[in-house]
C-alpha cells in the first residue's frame, strides 16, 4: 500500500468525515492500541522475557492464571486509568470493577476486556489475543457501579480484539463495519490493511471442540452429524473442522474467510448457560461478526439482545457465516 493509513489517521478521519468517533472515544481506542503493542512485545519475548508459565494464582472464575494473563491485565489498567477518557474498567481477571482513581479525571466511557484470550496456548506458541468492549456510562448519576456495566451488547460503542500471531493484528468496529490493522514493527504503528470486512454467508468450515461431543445437546449433535456426513449426507457437501482453542484465532479466521464457531452449552455443568463470558468475549465478538455480515446467537436468541445480570455472566456462543448460524439456531428452536 503506497498510501499507508495509520490507526490514528483512520480514527481521525472517521471522527471528521463520519462523526462516528467522539474525541474521548478516539483517545480511548488509541490508548488500547498502545497497550496491545506492549502486550505483543511481552508475548513475543516468550521464554526470554520470564513471562511464561503459571502465576500460582486463580482468577475470579477459578481458572489458573498465567503470568501473561496478569501482565496483560495490569498493562491495560495502567495505560487507561490516567487519560481522562474512562470512568471505570472491568476485566475477566478481576472479581469487581476498577474505578478510575480520584487523582485522575473521569471520562464518560466504560471499558471491558479479556486481557489475554486463549492463554492455554501461551506456552506452545499458538495465537492468542486481547478482546475489548466499550460502552457509555449512564449519565443519570454520579459515580460508577457494577450495574452501569450491565448493558446489552447492542449498546456497545466500540469493540475489537488484537491477535498476537505471525502478525499482530488489531480488528475494530465502531458500528460502521469492520476494519483490520497490522502492526508495522519497524514503524511501531498499526497500519490499515482491510476495510469493510465481510464474512461469506455460506461456508464449509466449522470450529468446535469435538472431544465434548458426548456432552452436547441434541440440536448441536444434529448439526455436527450433518456436517460430518459430507457429500453423502443431507448437506450435500464436505466440511472441514478447525479448532484452535483460542477464540480470537478462531474468530479471526472466520472474519477472513468464513466459517462457524460454536462453544455450546453442555451437560457437564447443566446449571451454567455456557462457558464463554458474555461481557468480555461474546458481546464484542458478536458485534464484530454482525458488522461483517455474519450472525451471533446463543442458540435461541441474538447475543447482542441478551440483558446481562452479572459481570461475569456466561453464555453459549454460535457465531460466523449467517446461513450456518441460522441453521443451528433453527435446530435449537425446533427442539
Amino acid at each position: 500500500m503506497n498510501n499507508r493509513i495509520s490507526f490514528t489517521r483512520y480514527l481521525v478521519e472517521q471522527q471528521r468525515d463520519h462523526g462516528r468517533i467522539p474525541p474521548q472515544l478516539r483517545l480511548l481506542l488509541e490508548v488500547v492500541a498502545r497497550a496491545c503493542k506492549r502486550i505483543a512485545l511481552a508475548v513475543n519475548k516468550g521464554e526470554l522475557g520470564d513471562v511464561m508459565g503459571t502465576a500460582g494464582s486463580e482468577n475470579v472464575q477459578g481458572e489458573v492464571q498465567k503470568k501473561l494473563d496478569i501482565i496483560a491485565n495490569e498493562t491495560l489498567i495502567e495505560a487507561n486509568e490516567w487519560g481522562g477518557h474512562l470512568a471505570a474498567m472491568a476485566s475477566e481477571e478481576m472479581e469487581g470493577i476498577y474505578v478510575v482513581p480520584n487523582r485522575y479525571p473521569q471520562g464518560e466511557y466504560l471499558l471491558m476486556f479479556d486481557p489475554l484470550d486463549g492463554s492455554s496456548n501461551i506456552d506452545v506458541n499458538v495465537s492468542i489475543g486481547t478482546i475489548f468492549s466499550v460502552v457509555k456510562k449512564p449519565d443519570d448519576h454520579h459515580g460508577v457501579t457494577v450495574t452501569d456495566f450491565l448493558q446489552p451488547g447492542h449498546q456497545q460503542v466500540a469493540a475489537g480484539y488484537c491477535i498476537y500471531g505471525p502478525q499482530t493484528t488489531l480488528v475494530l468496529t465502531v458500528g460502521d463495519g469492520v476494519a483490520m490493522f497490522t502492526l508495522d514493527r519497524e514503524q511501531g504503528s498499526f497500519v490499515l490493511i482491510r476495510e469493510n470486512v465481510r464474512i461469506p454467508e455460506d461456508t464449509k468450515e466449522f470450529a468446535i471442540n469435538m472431544s465434548n461431543m458426548r456432552h452436547w445437546d441434541a440440536p448441536v449433535r444434529r448439526y455436527i452429524d450433518e456436517c460430518l456426513a459430507g457429500k453423502e449426507g443431507p448437506r450435500g457437501k464436505d466440511f472441514n473442522m478447525r479448532w484452535i482453542a483460542s477464540m480470537v484465532a478462531d474468530v479471526h479466521r472466520i472474519l477472513c474467510r468464513g466459517g462457524v464457531f460454536m462453544y455450546p452449552w453442555d451437560k457437564r455443568e447443566p446449571n451454567k448457560p455456557g462457558k464463554l463470558r458474555l461481557m468480555y468475549e461474546a458481546n464484542p465478538m458478536g458485534w464484530l461478526v454482525e458488522q461483517a455480515g455474519g450472525m451471533a446467537t446463543n442458540g435461541k436468541q441474538r447475543i447482542l439482545d441478551i440483558q446481562p445480570t452479572q459481570l461475569h455472566e456466561r453464555v453459549s456462543v454460535i457465531l460466523g457465516s449467517k446461513n450456518e448460524v441460522e441453521r443451528v439456531t433453527s435446530y435449537h428452536n425446533e427442539a
